[in-house]
């Protein structure tokens, strides 16, 4: 048999179902599509700042606090 013509993946123990195929190659379809992201440096875009939802997250005390002092519930009004 030349490489052409053996089977790409063979059962050699069990008596497997069509489900239980067709679930092993939809996990190695997947493991191969993760590694040629990887290897192109691609993935999943990040979206763009407008559509990205974790813009409407209040700030952390990490973050930006904002204004502070007299007079800062009167800054924390205006634009920044």
């Amino acid at each position: 048999m030349s490489a052409e013509q053996k089977p790409f993946l063979q059962i050699v123990r069990g008596d497997p179902g069509p489900a239980e195929i067709a679930a092993l190659v939809a996990v190695l379809t997947a493991r191969a599509r993760a590694a040629a992201a990887a290897r192109d440096g691609g993935g999943p875009a990040r979206p763009s700042r407008w559509a990205d939802r974790s813009r409407l997250v209040r700030n952390t005390f990490a973050g930006d606090l904002g204004p502070r002092g007299p007079g800062a519930w009167r800054a924390s009004g205006l634009p920044r």
